[in-house]
């Protein structure tokens, strides 16, 4: 009995070694990029429509291709309303007026702003968002050459970034502000701004303004020089 369970054995192992002889040479290390593909498409089974939309948005985006950009954003923002996802609803329709604000289609930019934007924003109860749209306005507004309207929501997003604690969007409001005040050729008043802001990236501790704000003088005292001349 035990030489037949022996015999059984050594059948077992030989044709075990055959089937491993049988594989075929690499199987193993194409098994693995096979399963990285597969995690990579599963990864993109659960991003939604409304997200590559958006992606696609940005891409047109880099290329300077606005149209492009205007039209994936647009599907992008009524895709997130269809999910009910609000927050990225106002975000894409806040870029999709970005996009009519570079192909300086005034217009449809405020409508995007005053009809969808405030409204999403009222909506959900977001004063941070309520925020961003009155930037959006100042910025729509200033390149619209509408004075009073820019500097107003200007204003407002002042208002609510103080009331937020938002330190950053405080000194992005008086930077609009400067800017409205440098087109209406009140350069006093704009240095002033510009000094604020200043004092305020010094105190939030942070240089992302610097440039901005030496750009501003610049054209402050370029804008003197040419009235010198005149």
């Amino acid at each position: 009995m035990k030489k037949i369970w022996l015999f059984m054995l050594s059948v077992l192992s030989v044709l075990f070694a055959n089937a491993q002889g049988n594989v075929a040479p690499g199987f193993e290390q194409t098994n693995y990029p096979q399963f990285s593909i597969n995690v990579a498409v599963l990864g993109n089974a659960n991003r939604s429509n409304a997200d590559i939309f958006f992606d696609e948005a940005e891409r047109y985006e880099r290329i300077g291709d606005f149209d492009g950009a205007a039209a994936m954003f647009n599907k992008a923002a009524h895709e997130y309303q269809r999910g009910k996802k609000f927050s990225r609803y106002g975000t894409a329709l806040i870029r999709l007026s970005n996009a009519h604000l570079a192909l300086l289609n005034y217009p449809e930019a405020e409508k995007i702003v005053l009809k969808q934007v405030l409204k999403n924003y009222t909506k959900i109860g977001s004063r941070a968002g309520q925020m961003l749209a009155y930037q959006q306005l100042g910025k729509i507004y200033l390149a619209a050459n509408k004075l009073p309207q820019s500097l107003w929501f200007y204003t407002q997003q002042g208002i609510l970034a103080q009331q937020l604690r938002d330190n950053h969007a405080y000194i992005e409001s008086v930077l609009g502000i400067a800017a409205v005040k440098i087109r209406k050729k009140d350069y006093q008043l704009a240095v002033k701004d510009l000094n604020t802001a200043e004092l305020l990236s010094k105190n939030a501790n942070t240089a992302q303004y610097n440039q901005l704000i030496k750009n501003n003088r610049a054209l402050i005292a370029e804008k003197h020089l040419s009235t010198k001349k005149g």
